[in-house]
């Protein structure tokens, strides 16, 4: 398989990551981004675990979506003695 910027992979030992769509490739690693919203890198040695998909498996993280964080309760403030 020929791996370029722009191609739809899976990798088969983390199919939990879902689809991924490659970023960028050099010599040594390739990123990728995958379905789960994790960007990972690759290392060449581990090329031969990626597999060619579906582009129309490929789910991008959408980029409307805000991410909204969980507000602490505050605490009541200690009492000084």
């Amino acid at each position: 398989m020929t791996i370029k910027v722009g191609s739809i992979v899976s990798h088969a030992g983390g199919l939990e990551w879902g689809v991924g769509k490659v970023l960028e490739v050099t010599a040594a690693k390739v990123t990728i981004h995958f379905s789960d919203g994790k960007d990972r890198k690759i290392a060449a040695s581990h090329y031969s675990a990626l597999q060619p998909a579906a582009a129309d498996c490929y789910v991008p993280p959408s980029a409307a979506a805000p991410v909204v964080k969980s507000l602490r309760s505050s605490k009541p403030a200690k009492k000084k003695k």
